[in-house]
């Protein structure tokens, strides 16, 4: 869910007029009435009568704003919960492994900003072998890691759960596959990922072992498209590193996990927004209103 549409569309409703909301927000209202509509079709129903002479709510919009602010509430509480002073300023340093937050990026992003202004972000490419090490020797701040265990040490904010993928080529016979299973992949080689954590093998276990390796999540669709082995991914990987070599198919086996790492005695005020602003809009996404 459009975090940022859900404002626009509340604003909406307050003042019934489009040139009206857009301007509360700074932005023309062309693109505006492209955002409110964006969210109606994800919802599948309109939310605004529009004549020429007055907007309305629709009964599902009646249904649907109640809902709508009461969830901007308490994404707003969770994140003013560790906002003391609104204006941090400063660099925050995130790393990053593979796709991150996937769909949750902007509107993390737009938390942040409207809470940490001054705040400059800058973001650092992780691998597997240096997701966890990278918080802990303190060269970035914050990490968006692929939870695997192994970090005990570490606060572990568990933002985004998603569905495990095997990444195929196109010319296997497991291309067109709905799903696959542990049994159809059985005995098939496979593209291996680099690092420490015990995790990684487990999260790969019941599929069997190969010697082409990659060091981070970016790499896997390539391996997979020229070695001909097959790959594990996460399910966003399918839009996040699309490649016309190989196929995403659903797959049974342990869920992947995108966790906020950070040190525990970290108490700085713009740590604590970005990891508030993360468990808020993942609580958001959770939560999915509908009309």
């Amino acid at each position: 869910m459009d975090v940022r549409a859900l404002r626009y569309a509340v604003t909406l409703a307050d003042t019934l007029h489009f040139g009206r909301a857009a301007q509360v927000h700074f932005i023309a209202a062309q693109p505006f009435g492209r955002r409110i509509q964006a969210l109606e079709r994800e919802l599948g129903t309109p939310l605004f009568a529009r004549t020429s002479r007055r907007v309305a709510l629709t009964p599902a919009g009646e249904r649907f704003l109640p809902r709508a602010r009461q969830v901007l509430a308490d994404l707003d509480a969770l994140v003013d919960g560790v906002d003391a002073r609104r204006d941090v300023p400063g660099v925050l340093r995130i790393g990053v492994l593979g796709f991150g937050l996937a769909d949750l990026w902007p509107h993390v992003w737009d938390l942040v900003g409207a809470r940490c202004p001054d705040l400059v972000l800058d973001t650092v490419e992780l691998t597997w072998a240096d997701q966890y090490d990278a918080v802990r020797s303190g060269e970035v701040d914050l990490a968006l890691v692929h939870d695997v265990g192994g970090a005990d040490d570490l606060a572990m904010d568990r933002v985004l759960v998603t569905e495990r993928v095997a990444v195929v080529p196109v010319a296997s016979d497991l291309a067109e596959a709905d799903r696959l299973s542990g049994a159809d992949v059985e005995g098939r080689r496979l593209v291996s990922p680099v690092g420490a954590q015990a995790g990684l093998a487990a999260w790969g276990e019941g599929v069997g072992r190969g010697r082409v390796t990659v060091r981070s999540p970016a790499g896997v669709a390539t391996a997979v498209a020229t070695s001909g082995r097959l790959g594990l991914h996460a399910e966003p990987a399918r839009r996040f590193f699309p490649h016309p070599g190989v196929r995403y198919v659903p797959m049974d086996g342990p869920p992947a996990t995108v966790a906020v790492a950070s040190r525990p005695g970290d108490r700085r005020d713009a740590v604590g927004v970005f990891r508030a602003a993360a468990r808020a809009v993942a609580e958001v996404d959770r939560n999915r209103i509908g009309t």
